[in-house]
């Protein structure tokens, strides 16, 4: 079975986003993350940022990447959504941690953290309904 007759066998929410809908939403917020997160770490390299801001910048860019070859890779529907929840924590902390030194840089998170919030709860969603 390919990945996408899997991923359309599962029991997901109807308001679930078509997958040319998240692929479209991705398209728009990975420059606002590399862009931002690239700014952050070119921050701290230049010693004008703590590197403790970082790691939470650091943490969500690695869980934000693991999340499909969790998903999609390994079909792993409780790992996927331990990865996300992961994403969507890591995602508030760094918020939180930039905002008293670059609150542009937080503020750029707003769509992020709309979209993550979103996902993480259909993922929740697909993992009670598919357990």
């Amino acid at each position: 079975m390919t990945w996408i007759e899997w991923y359309d066998s599962l029991n997901k929410p109807t308001w679930t986003p078509s997958p040319s809908v998240i692929s479209t939403i991705w398209m728009i917020l990975y420059p606002i993350i590399l862009v931002t997160f690239g700014f952050v770490f070119m921050q701290a390299f230049r010693r004008k940022l703590p590197w403790r801001v970082v790691i939470p910048f650091a943490l969500n860019l690695a869980a934000n990447l693991l999340f499909m070859p969790f998903f999609s890779g390994m079909r792993s529907i409780p790992l996927a959504t331990a990865d996300i929840v992961i994403v969507w924590v890591t995602l508030v902390w760094l918020m939180i941690a930039i905002g008293p030194h670059y609150r542009w840089v937080a503020i750029a998170q707003l769509p992020y953290f709309i979209w993550v919030s979103i996902a993480t709860t259909v993922q929740i969603l697909i993992f009670a309904t598919n357990a």
